[in-house]
């Protein structure tokens, strides 16, 4: 791994104990549906949680924590080498366009009448959610077979190397583009440009409406309906906000490595020493959800504290009688 990477190690493993049982938990308050958001809404918060799971399980804990403290491991075998890189690059991708799914359906819902009645329902975000799964699968497809076995042994292939002519390959150079684009460079300005559309909409509209609130009570400031824009909002712009500011540092890191065409590390310890800081902040980004809604939705975070005394509630009440 060497030297410089030892630090950054250590923080793999808080990470995925922070955020597993977190998203795990986020997953069943979700779940129940009381907390107040609609039904889709429910729909796409629930896969954003699915994702950053996977991200957890997949990319943290068995790439980072499985991988560099336990070489003997299962990932020695290139099979399950290969199996581990398909499903670091879906996790990643699959979490990135839940958000942007999600961020769109916000869109919709807030900046386009007419369309929000037939867009906005728990089967559009169903058949969204499917087809964005079914999408990041076939583009992931390819990528275990960029590797071959370093070495073999009776029969046994060991370890995973970047197959020859890997860069020389115009289809292997169209793939590599394609999940770039697909997992960095698409959705940060997705997300940017479907923000501004939608904070541009909310402000001439509250604008609109709190003149018009002046002018027939007097008192804008007790408008339910303003309040609740600006709980949409709030709640839109911390969770893309939070996964563009993880995201980008890493979309230059893969923009360099895509231009300067770099498969190793080994003579650039200083780029080693980025990408393994950005693809730390990336699986950060999988942390900070749950934190979102615990700051912006009062009813989860009731809900929270609910399931976190569930356990302990019989123990109080037999020291309570």
């Amino acid at each position: 791994m060497g030297r410089q990477a030892l630090p950054i190690q250590i923080f793999y493993p808080i990470l995925a104990v922070i955020g597993v049982p977190v998203n795990l938990l986020s997953f069943l308050i979700l779940l129940q549906g009381k907390c107040g958001l609609s039904k889709e809404t429910t729909c796409y918060m629930m896969a954003m949680t699915v994702g950053d799971l996977m991200v957890l399980v997949f990319n943290v804990t068995v790439s980072q924590i499985v991988r560099y403290h336990s070489p003997d491991s299962l990932l020695k075998y290139t099979p399950v080498c290969r199996a581990s890189a398909f499903l670091q690059g879906f996790s990643l991708q699959l979490t990135s366009w839940f958000t942007v799914s999600f961020t769109f359906d916000r869109f919709v819902a807030i900046c386009c009448g007419e369309l929000r009645l037939r867009y906005c329902t728990e089967r559009t975000a169903a058949v969204v959610l499917t087809a964005v799964s079914l999408i990041s699968l076939l583009t992931n497809i390819p990528l275990p077979f960029r590797y071959e076995p370093c070495f073999t042994v009776n029969r046994v292939q060991y370890g995973c190397c970047t197959m020859v002519g890997y860069l020389a390959s115009p289809v292997w150079a169209a793939h590599r583009w394609v999940t770039t684009l697909s997992t960095t460079f698409l959705p940060i300005p997705a997300l940017l440009l479907l923000n501004s559309l939608t904070a541009r909409h909310i402000l001439v509209a509250s604008r609109a409406r709190r003149a018009l609130r002046i002018s027939r009570c007097g008192d804008p400031n007790g408008d339910p309906e303003i309040k609740s824009r600006r709980t949409s909002i709030i709640l839109l712009f911390a969770i893309s906000g939070s996964f563009a500011a993880m995201s980008a540092p890493i979309s230059v890191i893969h923009a360099w490595v895509g231009v300067t065409e770099t498969v190793t590390f080994k003579g650039s310890s200083s780029l080693y020493l980025a990408v393994q800081i950005t693809f730390l902040l990336r699986c950060t980004g999988s942390c900070t959800n749950t934190c979102v809604y615990a700051l912006t939705q009062s009813r989860f975070r009731a809900q929270m504290k609910a399931v976190v005394k569930s356990p302990f509630v019989p123990l109080i009440k037999q020291f309570t009688q």
